[in-house]
Protein backbone atom coordinates (compact mmCIF):
# COMPACT_ATOMS: atom_id res chain seq x y z
CA UNK A 1 0.00 0.00 0.00
CA UNK A 2 1.47 3.59 -1.21
CA UNK A 3 0.65 5.78 2.09
CA UNK A 4 1.60 8.85 -0.34
CA UNK A 5 4.43 10.11 2.40
CA UNK A 6 7.00 10.58 0.09
CA UNK A 7 9.28 13.37 0.71
CA UNK A 8 7.44 14.58 3.62
CA UNK A 9 9.04 16.26 6.56
CA UNK A 10 8.24 14.53 9.74
CA UNK A 11 8.89 15.38 12.94
CA UNK A 12 9.19 12.92 15.80
CA UNK A 13 10.33 13.67 19.53
CA UNK A 14 11.81 11.17 21.48
CA UNK A 15 13.20 9.29 19.00
CA UNK A 16 16.11 7.95 19.75
CA UNK A 17 15.35 4.89 21.01
CA UNK A 18 11.92 2.49 21.38
CA UNK A 19 8.21 4.06 19.74
CA UNK A 20 9.98 6.99 18.64
CA UNK A 21 12.64 5.00 16.97
CA UNK A 22 10.55 2.67 15.53
CA UNK A 23 8.49 5.07 13.56
CA UNK A 24 11.51 7.16 12.28
CA UNK A 25 12.53 4.31 10.70
CA UNK A 26 8.66 3.20 9.58
CA UNK A 27 8.19 6.80 8.13
CA UNK A 28 11.94 6.69 6.34
CA UNK A 29 10.79 3.32 4.88
CA UNK A 30 7.99 5.16 3.29
CA UNK A 31 10.10 7.92 1.43
CA UNK A 32 9.96 10.36 4.39
CA UNK A 33 12.29 12.77 5.35
CA UNK A 34 12.72 12.50 9.47
CA UNK A 35 13.99 14.74 11.94
CA UNK A 36 15.07 12.33 14.87
CA UNK A 37 15.17 13.99 18.08
CA UNK A 38 16.39 13.29 21.38
CA UNK A 39 18.45 15.05 24.84
CA UNK A 40 22.01 14.83 24.22
CA UNK A 41 24.04 15.63 21.25
CA UNK A 42 25.93 12.11 21.02
CA UNK A 43 22.66 10.08 21.14
CA UNK A 44 21.23 11.90 18.49
CA UNK A 45 24.26 11.79 16.21
CA UNK A 46 24.40 8.08 16.53
CA UNK A 47 20.90 7.56 15.30
CA UNK A 48 21.06 9.54 12.67
CA UNK A 49 24.20 7.58 11.52
CA UNK A 50 22.18 4.94 12.21
CA UNK A 51 19.04 5.52 10.50
CA UNK A 52 20.54 7.59 7.49
CA UNK A 53 20.93 3.96 5.27
CA UNK A 54 16.74 4.53 5.05
CA UNK A 55 16.66 7.88 3.91
CA UNK A 56 16.63 11.47 4.80
CA UNK A 57 17.18 12.21 8.70
CA UNK A 58 17.96 15.38 10.34
CA UNK A 59 18.92 15.00 13.69
CA UNK A 60 18.32 18.14 16.74
CA UNK A 61 18.86 17.45 20.77
CA UNK A 62 16.63 19.23 22.67
CA UNK A 63 15.22 18.74 25.82
CA UNK A 64 12.09 19.66 25.20
CA UNK A 65 10.49 20.18 28.96
CA UNK A 66 12.81 23.39 28.54
CA UNK A 67 11.10 26.51 27.26
CA UNK A 68 13.96 27.66 25.42
CA UNK A 69 15.25 23.98 23.81
CA UNK A 70 11.86 23.95 22.66
CA UNK A 71 12.16 27.27 20.95
CA UNK A 72 15.74 26.09 19.23
CA UNK A 73 13.97 22.69 17.83
CA UNK A 74 11.08 25.05 16.34
CA UNK A 75 13.21 27.22 15.07
CA UNK A 76 15.62 24.48 13.55
CA UNK A 77 12.73 22.42 12.13
CA UNK A 78 11.45 25.48 10.42
CA UNK A 79 14.62 26.04 8.76
CA UNK A 80 15.06 22.36 7.45
CA UNK A 81 11.25 22.80 5.61
CA UNK A 82 7.87 23.52 6.39
CA UNK A 83 6.56 20.53 8.86
CA UNK A 84 3.87 18.22 7.34
CA UNK A 85 4.16 15.56 10.62
CA UNK A 86 4.26 16.17 14.09
CA UNK A 87 4.94 12.98 15.97
CA UNK A 88 4.66 14.05 20.28
CA UNK A 89 6.02 11.35 21.14
CA UNK A 90 8.42 12.03 23.90
CA UNK A 91 7.82 11.25 27.60
CA UNK A 92 8.37 9.21 30.68
CA UNK A 93 7.15 7.02 33.26
CA UNK A 94 7.92 5.87 37.00
CA UNK A 95 6.56 3.19 39.25
CA UNK A 96 6.30 4.78 42.07
CA UNK A 97 3.29 5.28 44.87
CA UNK A 98 1.26 8.25 44.83
CA UNK A 99 1.53 9.34 48.45
CA UNK A 100 5.68 9.65 47.86
CA UNK A 101 5.18 11.87 44.97
CA UNK A 102 6.08 15.44 45.48
CA UNK A 103 4.73 18.32 43.88
CA UNK A 104 8.37 18.74 41.89
CA UNK A 105 7.92 15.74 40.59
CA UNK A 106 4.34 16.29 39.61
CA UNK A 107 5.41 19.41 38.17
CA UNK A 108 8.21 17.73 35.63
CA UNK A 109 6.01 15.42 34.79
CA UNK A 110 3.45 18.07 33.20
CA UNK A 111 6.79 19.26 31.48
CA UNK A 112 7.94 16.54 29.88
CA UNK A 113 4.91 14.45 29.34
CA UNK A 114 2.22 17.42 28.27
CA UNK A 115 3.55 21.03 27.69
CA UNK A 116 6.08 19.48 25.48
CA UNK A 117 3.69 18.69 23.32
CA UNK A 118 2.19 21.97 23.47
CA UNK A 119 4.11 23.40 22.91
CA UNK A 120 5.67 22.46 19.21
CA UNK A 121 1.18 22.16 18.61
CA UNK A 122 1.03 25.73 19.37
CA UNK A 123 4.10 26.30 16.67
CA UNK A 124 3.31 23.81 14.25
CA UNK A 125 -0.46 23.60 13.74
CA UNK A 126 -1.26 27.62 12.75
CA UNK A 127 0.36 26.74 9.82
CA UNK A 128 -1.00 23.53 8.81
CA UNK A 129 -4.44 25.19 8.85
CA UNK A 130 -3.41 28.02 6.96
CA UNK A 131 -2.07 25.25 4.35
CA UNK A 132 -4.73 23.34 4.66
CA UNK A 133 -1.96 20.23 5.03
CA UNK A 134 -0.51 18.60 8.09
CA UNK A 135 -0.52 15.49 10.68
CA UNK A 136 -0.36 16.02 14.21
CA UNK A 137 -0.45 12.53 16.84
CA UNK A 138 0.27 12.59 20.33
CA UNK A 139 1.41 9.60 21.58
CA UNK A 140 -1.02 8.61 25.03
CA UNK A 141 -1.32 5.64 26.55
CA UNK A 142 -3.65 3.42 27.44
CA UNK A 143 -3.29 4.42 30.90
CA UNK A 144 -5.07 7.51 30.01
CA UNK A 145 -7.91 5.89 29.31
CA UNK A 146 -7.18 2.86 32.32
CA UNK A 147 -4.84 4.68 35.26
CA UNK A 148 -2.74 2.70 36.92
CA UNK A 149 -2.08 3.17 40.73
CA UNK A 150 1.20 2.77 40.73
CA UNK A 151 1.83 5.04 37.65
CA UNK A 152 -1.23 8.39 38.49
CA UNK A 153 1.29 11.29 37.59
CA UNK A 154 1.87 9.74 34.23
CA UNK A 155 -2.12 7.81 33.99
CA UNK A 156 -2.84 12.07 34.59
CA UNK A 157 -0.49 13.45 31.27
CA UNK A 158 -1.41 10.55 29.12
CA UNK A 159 -5.33 11.73 29.78
CA UNK A 160 -4.32 15.36 28.96
CA UNK A 161 -2.97 14.16 25.81
CA UNK A 162 -5.66 12.71 24.87
CA UNK A 163 -7.89 15.69 25.86
CA UNK A 164 -5.74 18.11 24.47
CA UNK A 165 -5.51 15.72 20.95
CA UNK A 166 -9.17 15.82 20.46
CA UNK A 167 -8.98 19.79 21.49
CA UNK A 168 -6.93 20.84 18.53
CA UNK A 169 -8.64 18.30 16.19
CA UNK A 170 -12.38 20.40 16.72
CA UNK A 171 -10.05 23.39 15.40
CA UNK A 172 -9.28 21.71 11.94
CA UNK A 173 -12.65 21.24 11.49
CA UNK A 174 -13.29 22.15 7.49
CA UNK A 175 -9.93 21.98 6.76
CA UNK A 176 -10.51 18.38 4.67
CA UNK A 177 -6.92 17.83 5.82
CA UNK A 178 -5.62 18.58 8.53
CA UNK A 179 -5.79 15.98 11.20
CA UNK A 180 -5.08 15.97 14.92
CA UNK A 181 -5.08 11.94 16.31
CA UNK A 182 -3.71 10.60 19.88
CA UNK A 183 -2.47 7.07 19.89
CA UNK A 184 -3.10 4.58 23.00
CA UNK A 185 0.14 2.17 22.89
CA UNK A 186 -0.47 -0.65 25.49
CA UNK A 187 2.76 -1.72 27.58
CA UNK A 188 5.55 -1.87 24.93
CA UNK A 189 8.85 -3.90 24.84
CA UNK A 190 10.93 -0.80 24.70
CA UNK A 191 14.56 -0.40 26.07
CA UNK A 192 13.73 1.42 29.53
CA UNK A 193 10.97 -1.08 30.38
CA UNK A 194 12.90 -4.09 29.34
CA UNK A 195 15.19 -2.67 32.09
CA UNK A 196 12.91 -2.10 34.58
CA UNK A 197 11.27 -6.16 34.21
CA UNK A 198 15.08 -7.26 34.33
CA UNK A 199 15.82 -5.57 37.39
CA UNK A 200 12.41 -6.65 38.91
CA UNK A 201 12.84 -10.32 37.60
CA UNK A 202 16.50 -9.92 39.48
CA UNK A 203 15.39 -8.59 42.71
CA UNK A 204 12.93 -11.33 43.01
CA UNK A 205 15.55 -14.02 41.80
CA UNK A 206 12.65 -15.04 38.93
CA UNK A 207 13.28 -16.02 35.63
CA UNK A 208 12.72 -12.84 32.90
CA UNK A 209 10.30 -15.02 30.95
CA UNK A 210 8.73 -16.06 33.49
CA UNK A 211 8.53 -13.24 35.54
CA UNK A 212 7.40 -11.50 32.38
CA UNK A 213 4.29 -13.83 31.78
CA UNK A 214 3.15 -13.65 34.93
CA UNK A 215 2.98 -9.82 34.62
CA UNK A 216 0.28 -10.14 32.62
CA UNK A 217 -1.34 -12.69 34.45
CA UNK A 218 -1.15 -10.84 37.38
CA UNK A 219 -1.31 -7.01 36.28
CA UNK A 220 -2.69 -6.95 33.07
CA UNK A 221 -5.97 -9.86 33.02
CA UNK A 222 -7.75 -7.94 30.74
CA UNK A 223 -4.86 -7.87 27.71
CA UNK A 224 -6.10 -10.04 24.90
CA UNK A 225 -2.67 -10.84 23.44
CA UNK A 226 -1.19 -11.37 26.83
CA UNK A 227 1.87 -10.03 25.88
CA UNK A 228 4.36 -6.67 25.04
CA UNK A 229 3.73 -5.16 22.32
CA UNK A 230 6.43 -4.12 19.76
CA UNK A 231 7.46 -0.77 18.94
CA UNK A 232 7.43 -1.84 14.87
CA UNK A 233 3.64 -2.41 16.05
CA UNK A 234 3.34 0.89 17.33
CA UNK A 235 5.21 2.55 15.08
CA UNK A 236 3.12 0.55 11.79
CA UNK A 237 -0.10 2.29 13.12
CA UNK A 238 1.19 5.92 13.87
CA UNK A 239 2.41 6.14 10.17
CA UNK A 240 -0.71 4.97 8.62
CA UNK A 241 -2.35 8.02 10.96
CA UNK A 242 -0.24 10.52 9.36
CA UNK A 243 -0.64 9.29 5.62
CA UNK A 244 -3.10 10.10 3.00
CA UNK A 245 -4.82 7.03 3.32
CA UNK A 246 -5.91 7.79 6.80
CA UNK A 247 -7.52 11.22 6.15
CA UNK A 248 -11.03 10.53 7.53
CA UNK A 249 -9.44 9.72 10.69
CA UNK A 250 -10.04 12.56 12.94
CA UNK A 251 -9.96 13.34 16.67
CA UNK A 252 -9.71 9.71 17.80
CA UNK A 253 -7.70 7.91 20.53
CA UNK A 254 -6.59 4.92 18.40
CA UNK A 255 -5.46 2.33 20.88
CA UNK A 256 -2.72 -0.19 19.83
CA UNK A 257 -2.97 -2.00 23.23
CA UNK A 258 -3.51 -5.49 22.87
CA UNK A 259 -7.54 -5.18 24.32
CA UNK A 260 -6.54 -4.24 27.57
CA UNK A 261 -9.40 -1.72 28.03
CA UNK A 262 -12.70 -3.77 28.27
CA UNK A 263 -15.04 -1.81 26.82
CA UNK A 264 -17.10 -2.21 23.06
Amino acid sequence: MDLQLQNKLVLVTGSTAGIGKAAAEAFLAEGARVIVNGRTEEKVQSVVDELSKHGTVHGIAADLSNREQSRTLIEKTKQIGELDILVNNMGFFEVKEFADVSDEEWLEYFEVNVLSAVRLCRAFLPNMLKRNAGRILNLASEAGIKPLPQMIPYSMTKTSLISLSRGLAEMTKGTKNVTVNSVLPGPTWTEGVANYMKGAAAAENTDLDAFVKDYFKVNEPTSLIQRYAKPEEVASTIVYLASEKAAAINGSAQRVEGGIIRSI
